[in-house]
Formats: C-alpha cells, structure tokens, sequence
C-alpha cells in the first residue's frame, strides 16, 4: 500500500496535524478560544443546535484522531459532520466549495475519511495498544507497508 519507507511515518503526521487544525475548531467554538467561534472571540452557547454539537464532535474527535486512539470511528464521526456541515449550510449557496465558502469543511470531511479508510499508522496510540497485545501488524498497515517501513 505504502511503498515508499518514509510513507507510513508520513501518514501519521498528516493524521495528527489534521486532529490538532479539527480539535481547534471544536476548542474555538465550545471555549471561545483562538479567536472563538467564527472568530467572534466568544463560545457558542452551550446546547445551541447545531454549532454547539459540532464544536464538541470536533473537539472531542479531533484530540482521538490526533492521539490515534479510536481513530477510525472518531474520523468516520468527523468526517459525517463535516459532510453535513457542508451540505446544510454551504451547499445551498453554490454547487462548488470555491464558490460557497465550503473549502474547509469539504477538505476536512475527504481527508477524515481517508485516514477512517486507512487507520492511523504506525505513530499512534492504536497502533501501540496492537503492538502491546501483540498483534502482528500496527492498525492501518498491510504486510506491504510493514515490508516497505522497515528497510
């Protein structure tokens, strides 16, 4: 899958920078800090339908898929929420994310869903908890990976 040695390292900083950029959104929203919601320096209003849930689901997804713990079903959640946001709020506007100020959440909802498809690689708490349990491979990999990061 990854034949390139520097492939699965790679993939795993491109899934903890993708959590850290997720998890600030969701901290923006639910604290009111980096700016804040909307860059309006304050919080959403707890329990607000539906900005409130969504800064928590990025909050709280965010820090999994930056952890690489439960990163599939976290990135699976992210993912969905960032597919209705763009849906339901930027997509009535325009048909294409440059003309309706989608961008971001349609970029955020493809890459959370690949690394949902291709798991967390090799630097994260899932692949950790594998390798303590003594499975064979780290979660993510196939056996061409494995071959290809150990040369």
């Amino acid at each position: 899958m990854f034949p390139h040695r520097y492939a699965a390292p790679m993939w795993s900083l491109f899934r903890i920078v993708v959590g850290f950029l997720f998890m600030c959104h969701g901290l923006a929203t639910v604290f009111g800090v980096l700016g804040g919601n909307r860059g309006t320096g304050e919080a959403l209003e707890a329990g607000t339908w539906p900005g409130w849930y969504a800064g928590v689901i990025q909050l709280v997804c965010g820090i999994l898929v930056l952890a690489g713990l439960g990163t599939r079903p976290a990135a699976i959640l992210a993912s969905g929420s960032m597919a209705y946001a763009y849906f339901t709020v930027h997509q009535p506007e325009a048909l294409m994310p440059i003309q309706n100020g989608g961008v971001t959440p349609a970029l955020y909802a493809w890459s959370l869903l690949m690394i949902a498809v291709l798991g967390a690689g090799p630097w994260s708490l899932d692949a950790l908890i594998a390798r303590r349990r003594g499975a064979a491979e780290p979660v993510g990999a196939d056996r061409g990976e494995l071959a290809a990061t150990r040369r």
